[in-house]
């Protein structure tokens, strides 16, 4: 997904914890830095505190302007990035502008079938006509130092004739004439040379009468140098030159111009409608609004499309194996589709050695996982206001680090194709389970991140990685294992039920109570995050004379008990059903729960 479409591929990807050295020059790429000097330790805290989440909500109140609480003030910023607008009629003049000289130069190359005959333009320079005239001048040239040599040779010999120098006389005075206007170039023909040696002796002839053989050879340079043809010759050629370009052109214009070549990038037309507006904004986005830069890179990304294969990549069986490792589950709270990457699941030994022992295997991942992104993409929605973006939540969980080579070099390669293909597709990257050795990888590679890349990290520690995708993605849409209530397989309830969030206090009870009429089944499902806590349900009638009723005893639940607890009652007579939660820890707890009544005959 876009530049930062893998940095939640990567495990290394750059946090934004650390903002106090912030790059305002936008950068093109984001890549792995290779400091000089190590980073930085932790501070002792760090491991204790680790979530920008906890962060974030001091920061909201601290109003005084001291370093530390800019630092606050510049993550908060991250969690409250805003897309812009993919409609044209709303974005500043500026990027209006962009758009609009970016799409002229699209044009330009449709027209001119840039996209599929790029080997042809590199051509181009070979077989420009300017180099044909120099050929050219040199067979003049040649030629007139040939005239040359035989007028050097023929003066001694003709010289003594001097009754063919009176009768030619008059040829030798139209030549002077002649020498005072510019000659038009020499042709190339044969009859025009004759001519000019012609000329030439007589010229000659006329000079070695009344000058010494010095003056003769000047007047042979001279002569050669302006006699390029007689005046009737002159009249005959210029026409037949002229003639040459002349059907040149006309047989140009008989053969019609091919029609602009059609390309798409992820099934949308590069100049069509709005929705090749969205694409084009995405490139302009990611190089800054620079239009030659985004050009540039599109014209590269369609390159690398046709080499890579992406069309014949959509139908490879490229297997199963990773499916734990990326997939795709439910939406965030504005509508945006949710990528989970898991990098834990490379614990297992057999699937690292399948996935990154060699470079074919790696390839093979590499192919896998632009494969799942592409099928993602071709999912989303390109209209101007439609969602075009997406989550990356990135689980860090018993992930293998920065020291393991083959992983490191898969992503890295990965990170360098996406960054540069893949422009602007994440809406949001939210890093959980964040293990303290992150945090010195933050430190170091922070500041070659750009802000806006940073302002779309969200990281959290393993105490607050349930809270913080609760702020970005309903629990109902969370899977049970990072804390929501979503599960594989036919279920009571889905998606569309909503969950209730309560958070329950520390040392504290909180009651939950269902009302029901007669004949009615109510059903209801509910988990407290962490869990450590007392249950229990009963059912307690309206009726004063009626009697309450046990539903499930007041038990302890642990995290490894259960992940969910659903359960059901059913009754003839109007009452509530009661839940109970007893928080016995000195920690808060989040209670999630949910309930529906179905009508039922005995």
């Amino acid at each position: 997904m876009a530049q930062e479409t893998l940095d939640s591929e990567s495990a290394p990807a750059a946090p934004a914890q650390e903002v106090s050295v912030v790059v305002e020059k936008p950068q093109v790429t984001e890549k792995e830095p290779q400091p000089s000097a190590p980073a930085p330790l932790p501070e002792p805290e760090v491991p204790e505190k680790p979530a920008v989440v906890a962060v974030e909500e001091e920061a909201v109140e601290v109003e005084k302007p001291k370093v530390e609480e800019k630092e606050e003030t510049k993550i908060t910023q991250s969690v409250s990035f805003k897309e812009e607008t993919n409609i044209a009629g709303e974005l500043p003049e500026p990027q209006k502008k962009a758009l609009d000289e970016l799409k002229q130069l699209i044009q330009e190359a449709l027209n001119n079938h840039e996209f599929t005959a790029k080997p042809k333009a590199e051509e181009k320079p070979v077989a420009e006509p300017e180099p044909e005239p120099e050929p050219k001048k040199e067979e003049e040239e040649n030629k007139e130092e040939k005239k040359e040599e035989k007028e050097e040779e023929t003066p001694a010999a003709e010289i003594s004739e001097e009754p063919k120098v009176e009768t030619d006389a008059p040829a030798a005075v139209e030549v002077k004439e002649e020498e005072n206007t510019p000659p038009p170039p020499p042709p190339a023909d044969a009859p025009v040379a004759e001519v000019v040696v012609v000329e030439t002796e007589v010229a000659e002839k006329a000079k070695a009468v009344d000058d010494d053989g010095a003056k003769t050879v000047e007047a042979i340079e001279e002569s050669v140098v302006a006699v390029a043809a007689p005046p009737a010759e002159k009249e005959k050629e210029e026409p037949s030159a002229e003639v040459a370009p002349q059907s040149e052109e006309t047989k140009e214009a008989q053969v019609p111009p091919p029609p602009p070549e059609k390309v798409s990038i992820w099934g949308i037309p590069l100049l069509a409608d709005e929705k090749s507006d969205v694409i084009l904004l995405k490139f302009l986005r990611a190089r800054d609004f620079k239009v030659k830069d985004a050009f540039t890179m599109i014209k590269n990304t369609v390159s690398w499309r046709k080499e890579f294969g992406i069309e014949t990549l959509l139908d490879e069986d490229l297997g199963n194996e990773l499916e734990k490792v990326v997939f795709m589950q439910g939406f965030d709270k504005e509508g945006h589709p949710v990528c989970y990457n898991v990098y834990g699941e490379f614990q297992n030994k057999e699937l690292y050695q399948n996935t990154f022992a060699d470079e074919e295997k790696r390839s093979k991942f590499l192919r896998w996982r632009i494969q799942f992104l592409e099928k993602s993409i071709r999912k989303l929605d390109f209209n101007p206001t439609g969602i075009n973006t997406m989550v990356q939540v990135n689980d860090l969980k018993n992930s293998p680090g920065p020291g393991k080579k083959e992983l490191r070099q898969a992503t890295n390669q990965a990170l360098n194709l996406l960054q540069d293909n893949y422009p602007e597709f994440v809406a949001k990257q939210v890093f959980i389970n964040v293990p303290w050795w992150y945090l010195a990888f933050n430190r170091m590679i922070s500041p070659f991140l750009t802000q806006r890349t940073k302002s779309k990290f969200v990281f959290a520690s393993p105490a607050k990685s349930a809270e913080t995708l609760f702020k970005y993605i309903a629990p109902e849409q969370v899977p049970v294992q990072y804390g929501g209530v979503s599960r594989e397989g036919e279920q009571e309830f889905s998606v569309a039920d909503a969950v209730t969030e309560v958070t329950i206090k520390p040392a504290a009870k909180h009651s939950v109570e269902f009302p029901i009429t007669e004949n009615c089944n109510l059903v209801w499902e509910l988990r407290v995050v962490g869990w450590e806590v007392n249950y229990g349900a009963e059912f307690v009638p309206t009726a004063e004379d009626g009697y309450t009723v046990i539903v499930s005893k007041t038990r302890k639940v642990s995290s490894a008990d259960e992940t969910v607890i659903s359960d059901s009652f059913k009754t003839g007579e109007p009452g509530k059903v009661v839940l109970t939660i007893d928080n016995q820890t000195s920690k808060k707890k989040k209670l999630l729960y949910r309930s529906k009544t179905k009508p039922y005959s005995d």
